[in-house]
């Protein structure tokens, strides 16, 4: 086996359909396009929207209404209850969340809700904090850190 001696295997690449070449090669004449009708000229066939004169699917559906804000603020929400795994006195921030496994990333700014309780006192750095949160928080005798936008 040499370099010059390389080849596809049998079968492995197929010659491309020659049409109009002569009756004996099966695609003669007509070159598989059969007789006569539109779609036996050249630069034959309907426009993809068309549907032979019925109003086409793109007309009769509903419009989509409505905007996207592209300014939008999604947050990683999460509850207090989620917190009850961290020990007295720790400091809980978007790294410790995300490497505890209770948010996904650090990429999306951080907001944290009043459900559940809290028993501990923990430090708190999030970027937003519910009235209900921040209530619970300070009566557990934790604090509350406000981050900036940019720290998320």
């Amino acid at each position: 086996m040499e370099l010059h001696n390389l080849r596809p295997p049998k079968g492995a690449r197929k010659s491309r359909k020659r049409v109009g070449r002569g009756t004996a090669s099966g695609h003669g004449k007509t070159a598989g396009r059969g007789m006569k009708g539109q779609n036996s000229r050249s630069g034959g066939g309907v426009r993809p929207y068309f549907e032979g004169g019925q109003l086409p699917l793109v007309r009769r559906l509903p419009h989509k209404r409505g905007f996207n804000n592209i300014f939008k603020v999604r947050y990683s929400v999460v509850n207090l209850g989620r917190l009850a795994g961290f020990r007295k006195g720790s400091k809980v921030d978007p790294a410790a969340l995300a490497q505890a496994g209770i948010i996904k990333s650090t990429r999306e700014p951080v907001k944290i809700l009043g459900g559940g309780d809290m028993e501990k006192p923990l430090t708190i750095s999030a970027h937003r904090f519910s009235a209900s949160a921040k209530a619970k928080i300070e009566a557990a005798g934790g604090t509350v850190i406000e981050l900036d936008w940019l720290e998320a």
